[in-house]
């Protein structure tokens, strides 16, 4: 066997339209009329089956459009984002419970808590910012515990490690939640005023006693007992997640699980005290803010309320749907048997970043008419027909975007757009017209003043606001004031009429993952992120540097000596779904059974072939945390040269 070409790939950044008369022909170059007239010619054939991919990368402002325009000129819902693929199970599971889809806390209150739970979270390679304000916290005093798989860095800086079999999460938070029952560490005060269904949830975590969750989740007895009373005995404590525990086909009941913890315990609506999923992309939160989800209009107003809809109606001139569109998993479904024939692709890579890449590869070439919008040649613009020529929604574009503490920021232009490129809002704007909608906005700021007429949780956001602030934590009811920097403070009033409704503890119950380990499939692959790296790897992939180590599959010492592998060697890594060639990397923190790769490298090494298109009922996320897998050594040593 040679050396496999490891070369980093270059993606092509797009300065001017390109269409293709038919898929089996190149990309040719098109005038912005032509490439405009086409797609506007193919939309319009195609109204009654159309889906919108939207962009978690780009502006508030362009969200807030695209969702318009799936709307008002396509009159459909089917509109969403790639907040399907990580964090739609947080936003499930905190509307359900609160009403909301938002984090509770701010970043700042994590530097004045006592108590840091990170689950399911690799926050220091992850999201290096926020953790500094974790670091922050425990410099002030904070134990953090870390619960993981992996015994990652993050880990490195807690009171306690809790490493869970993967998939078993509701398990231990279970045991969790029953020990804080039986030491008697529950808040009965806030349980009795702001919960509900308290005694289903005792009833259900009962049988989770401490030996029974070791012996199901693989953590000690006294490790889960001293999180829950480290957790409940805390006058203030925090607790975040991320894809850990989200991308799973039960993620929503993952997220509800979690929060049942702080429903015991009094642990949301008080400074210091909170949930906070955090975001993988600078505008996953923004996203669906603007209403670039199927049942959500801007404000995350529900398209269900005859009231919330007649005020966009009156706003947009236009009658809106009454029911719930397609999300982005049941778009590739609807692809699959031809109800959904056309697709407009803003800044999102799909063919890359779904579960089953090849199967969505397969779907996506079934379309009758695909049309991407972005900065660069991604795997999912070469599928086009149409591809549009975008400005980065950073330092190209002017508008706004909303990280996980909920906080809409300015973001500015401070280079021209290279070529032909448009901003992203402008673009839907002409292609609108050509449809014979009128979306006449001067600029960003007309759009963002067009969205607060609509969203009161953005009505006080001026942008002039938003610079003499350095930003503003949604909601934001009034031009003259500020909210309170966390959520839902109200379950701790006196009066109960000013409580609202009370939030309702969640009765989920553990179900392991869906394709499970046994003779032939023995390794349990577990996917995720790394510092160097961001998604796809369209924007951080294609450059040498001593930073850029490329994919491996990392397996524990353990595993590495069972298969007679060693650093560097390639190795053929399979499960019911595909097969790829990886070099291997041992990392210390595995434990034997367990091996991890991420998505960085899918032109080097395509992880989500491997895969299982297994979705969460509630949020459509798919199971990307927990495939079966096998590894076979190749009859010749390759060995990758990189010192790490």
């Amino acid at each position: 066997m040679r050396n496999r070409d490891r070369t980093p790939k270059t993606y092509t950044r797009l300065t001017h339209p390109l269409v293709r008369d038919s898929r089996d022909e190149p990309f040719r170059r098109a005038s912005w009329e032509e490439a405009l007239d086409r797609a506007a010619r193919e939309l319009s054939a195609a109204r009654d089956a159309f889906g919108m991919f939207s962009c978690a990368r780009a502006t508030n402002e362009t969200n807030y459009v695209a969702q318009k325009f799936a709307r008002v000129v396509m009159g459909t819902n089917n509109v969403d984002s790639c907040n399907r693929t990580c964090h739609a199970p947080s936003v499930a599971g905190l509307s359900a419970a609160f009403g909301s889809g938002g984090g509770t806390s701010s970043y700042e209150e994590i530097e004045h808590t006592d108590v840091i739970v990170m689950w399911g979270s690799n926050a220091r390679l992850t999201h290096p910012v926020f953790f500094q304000h974790v670091l922050r916290g425990i410099r002030n005093g904070a134990r953090m515990y870390a619960v993981d798989p992996r015994r990652t860095s993050t880990a490195e800086w807690a009171e306690s490690w809790l490493g869970p079999n993967v998939g078993t999460d509701i398990p231990l938070a279970h045991a969790v939640g029953r020990e804080i029952i039986h030491a008697g560490l529950v808040n009965e005060a806030f349980v009795e005023r702001a919960t509900t269904g308290f005694e289903e949830y005792a009833a259900l975590v009962e049988p989770w006693t401490l030996s029974l969750a070791e012996k199901v989740t693989g953590v000690p007895a006294a490790a889960i007992r001293e999180l829950a009373h480290a957790y409940a005995r805390a006058e203030r404590a925090q607790l975040c997640w991320t894809l850990g525990i989200t991308e799973h086909h039960n993620g929503t009941d993952n997220v509800r699980a979690l929060i049942n913890l702080s429903l015991l315990t009094g642990h949301v609506g008080r400074y210091g005290s909170g949930l906070q999923p955090l975001r993988g992309q600078n505008n996953v939160q923004g996203g669906g803010d603007m209403g670039a989800i199927p049942n959500r209009l801007p404000g995350f107003q529900d398209i269900l309320d005859p009231t919330v809809r007649l005020k966009f109606e009156s706003a947009w001139d236009t009658v809106t749907q009454p029911h719930y569109g397609l999300n982005l998993t049941e778009m590739f479904e609807a692809m699959e048997d031809g109800t959904l024939r056309a697709v407009y692709c803003i800044g999102e890579n799909p063919a890359q970043s779904e579960a089953d890449t090849e199967q969505a590869v397969r779907r996506l070439r079934a379309l009758d008419f695909l049309l991407v919008q972005d900065i660069f040649l991604t795997r999912t613009a070469e599928l086009a027909d149409v591809v549009l020529p975008a400005t980065a929604g950073w330092a190209e574009t002017e508008g706004t975007t909303t990280n996980s503490e909920r906080r809409v920021q300015r973001v500015r232009r401070a280079l021209a757009p290279p070529g032909e490129a448009r901003e992203d809002i402008d673009i839907i704007r002409d292609l609108a017209a050509r449809l014979g909608h009128d979306f006449a906005y001067a600029d960003a700021e007309a759009v963002w003043n067009e969205l607060r007429s609509v969203s009161p949780d953005h009505y006080g956001m001026t942008y002039e606001r938003l610079e003499r602030h350095q930003g503003i934590q949604w909601p934001c009811p009034s031009t003259s004031a500020l909210e309170p920097p966390f959520l839902h403070g109200r379950l701790w009033e006196p009066d109960p009429s000013l409580r609202g409704r009370p939030a309702p503890f969640g009765i989920v119950r553990h179900d392991p993952p869906v394709d499970l380990t046994d003779e032939e499939y023995p390794l349990r692959l577990t996917t995720g992120r790394r510092l160097d790296s961001y998604n796809t790897g369209v924007q951080s992939g294609g450059f040498a540097s001593p930073l850029r180590r490329g994919e491996y599959v990392e397996l524990s010492p353990e595993d590495a000596e069972r298969y007679g592998v060693v650093v560097g060697e390639e190795v053929r890594v399979t499960s019911r779904r595909g097969s790829v060639v990886a070099p291997v990397w041992i990392d210390t923190g595995l434990r034997p059974g367990l091996a991890f790769m991420t998505m960085h490298f899918p032109d080097e090494v395509d992880t989500n072939a491997l895969t299982i298109e297994a979705n969460c009922p509630i949020a459509g996320t798919a199971e990307f945390k927990a495939s079966a897998i096998r590894i076979e050594k190749l009859p010749l040593v390759t060995v990758v040269p990189y010192v790490r």
